[in-house]
């Protein structure tokens, strides 16, 4: 038995697992991109903030478990992506 009281059970190239009140979720990396570039360590280092809301404090990441739970009551999904290194982002390249 565990005495986490939130814990990631599995990493894949897909996304991670959580067991979270009994209960495994899983967080792909398709809806939360954020998490892709992120150490397994970083992954491990989750905390219940308070009831219904995660926090990875080395990621600054902060989310509602009924996000993982009910993505579609949540309809806006981060676009994000990793810029190469010849891409800025605030000054577009010109031609």
């Amino acid at each position: 038995m565990s005495t986490s009281v939130v814990e990631v059970t599995n990493v894949s190239k897909h996304g991670f697992w959580l067991l979270l009140e009994g209960r495994e979720r899983f967080i792909a990396f398709e809806g939360f991109p954020w998490f892709r570039a992120a150490t397994i360590d970083d992954l491990l280092n989750v905390e219940l903030a308070s009831p219904g809301h995660l926090r990875w404090p080395a990621l600054d990441i902060d989310l509602s478990v009924d996000s993982i739970d009910r993505p579609g009551d949540f309809p806006l999904i981060s676009k994000a992506t990793a810029a190469s290194p010849s891409e800025d982002p605030i000054r577009p390249k010109r031609s």
